[in-house]
């Protein structure tokens, strides 16, 4: 099984940037589609972007198009989700995850129920 690890959250400013890290251990993420979701109580698990395996292809929600970058560093073990310009609605816990069920994704996948291994989360709060 995999085990995934995020970190880098913490406490910003409104228009500061913050870059979390995803880190994996018991298996290579290099061949499998990654994600990034948030959640804040009380609410679902809300997708903000996705990656292929090799890094290729991605996507982001409307909500954060333009703002957040997702990357990969598979010699790492790593995915890096960059967010710039954050917003007080950016608050949330930052969760990855991993679709260990298919490799070699060569597409993005953008439902909960896509993924099969996440990590605990780390919190992200943006001050106004």
């Amino acid at each position: 099984q995999v085990q995934l690890v995020e970190s880098g959250g913490g406490l910003v400013q409104t228009g500061e940037s913050l870059r979390l890290s995803c880190a994996a251990s018991g298996r290579t993420l290099s061949r499998y589609a990654m994600g990034w979701f948030r959640q804040v109580p009380g609410k679902e698990r809300a997708f903000v972007g996705a990656i292929s395996w090799s890094g290729g292809s991605t996507y982001y929600s409307d909500s954060v198009k333009g703002r957040f970058t997702i990357s990969r560093d598979n010699a790492k073990n790593t995915v890096y989700l960059q967010m710039n310009s954050l917003k007080p609605e950016d608050t949330a816990v930052y969760h990855c995850a991993a679709r260990v069920s298919q490799i070699y994704s060569g597409s993005y996948h953008t439902s909960v129920k896509d993924y099969d291994a996440w990590g605990q989360g780390t919190q992200v709060t943006v001050s106004s």
